[in-house]
């Protein structure tokens, strides 16, 4: 008997909507933005996030090898980080209306975090792993969930805990970094299956650089700028390779390219919004831009849905 099953990597999905939504709050003040947009994207975000998390727990008290498998994979193990990633980026989106929602949120997506990135990295560390293994995937929990984790303390006001938690996702993040270069430069071609993770390799410097503006809002540091320089030079990059990225049939997978794309614009509007020249001539074509892939593939990711092809199947 074969059963539908919600991989991780769906909440992929929470990070690309949630992402544009912030981007559509910091538009209200900077372009004067109509403000019921972000907040319908961020309402959408937020359904979505509980229905793949209501889902998720039923499917691994239900069938629990489905999970521990996903767990244990070399590749997609790392994916469990974004259930902490996604409820985080939900308790941004909850503040305003409610501090001690996000508070909760904030509280149960940390602690996930450092559990599942210690017992990630602890296995990691024992080593083992076939180096062809080695995916931007790896990114997810000790880079990541840092930086969202940072984002979010930041948000409710606890700066000092914040810098601790960029700092790691930091210094992870240059670890790491080389180890999935090397493995793009000198092993065998990257899958056809696992091209659109590559999408996260371009996410870690624009999400350190959207956490930081919430850490310290209103900064113009020149370490922004350098974080934001590279991040979109591989977002050209990766425009670059479009078709050699792209050349697997289009999957949910392809959302692993959004809190990039997302992180890149929100840094950007608030760029712009603190007065830098660079930012007020880029964020324009990068919003624009930042809906038109998202918005196609929330279209197209709808479409699988509606079509009853969106969740996969497993023995």
């Amino acid at each position: 008997m074969r059963r539908t099953t919600v991989p991780a990597s769906f909440f992929g999905i929470v990070l690309g909507l949630s992402g544009m939504g912030q981007a559509w709050r910091v538009a209200v003040p900077l372009w004067g933005m109509p403000h019921w947009i972000g907040e319908s994207l961020l309402l959408l975000a937020t359904l979505v996030w509980l229905a793949l998390l209501i889902i998720y727990v039923i499917q691994a008290l239900r069938n629990p090898m489905v999970v521990r498998r996903e767990f244990q994979h070399p590749v997609q193990g790392s994916t469990p980080a974004l259930l902490a990633i996604a409820t985080l980026l939900i308790a941004l989106a909850a503040l305003p209306y409610s501090r001690s929602l996000a508070y909760a949120l904030t509280a149960a997506g940390v602690c996930w975090h450092l559990a599942f990135s210690l017992w990630h990295t602890g296995n990691m560390w024992q080593g083992g792993r076939d180096a062809l293994d080695t995916a931007p995937t790896l990114y997810m929990p000790t880079v990541a969930g840092n930086f969202a984790s940072a984002a979010a303390l930041g948000a409710l006001g606890h700066a000092d805990w914040g810098w601790l938690f960029l700092g790691a996702g930091v210094f992870s993040w240059l670890a790491l970094e080389s180890l999935v270069i090397q493995r793009l430069f000198h092993a065998q071609a990257v899958p056809l299956q696992q091209r659109p993770l590559i999408g996260i390799q371009f996410a870690p410097p624009v999400v350190c650089a959207m956490a930081w503006l919430i850490l310290s809002p209103g900064s113009t540091d020149h370490w922004l700028l350098m974080l934001w320089g590279y991040g979109l030079f591989q977002l050209l990059l990766g425009i670059r390779l479009g078709r050699w990225l792209g050349a697997q049939p289009f999957s949910p997978t392809y959302w692993a390219y959004t809190f990039g794309v997302a992180a890149a614009t929100i840094t950007g509007l608030k760029l712009a919004l603190a007065g830098i020249g660079a930012a007020k001539v880029l964020a324009i074509p990068i919003f624009v831009g930042a809906n038109l892939f998202i918005g196609y593939l929330a279209v197209r990711t709808a479409y699988l849905l509606i079509t009853g092809q969106l969740l996969p199947r497993s023995a």
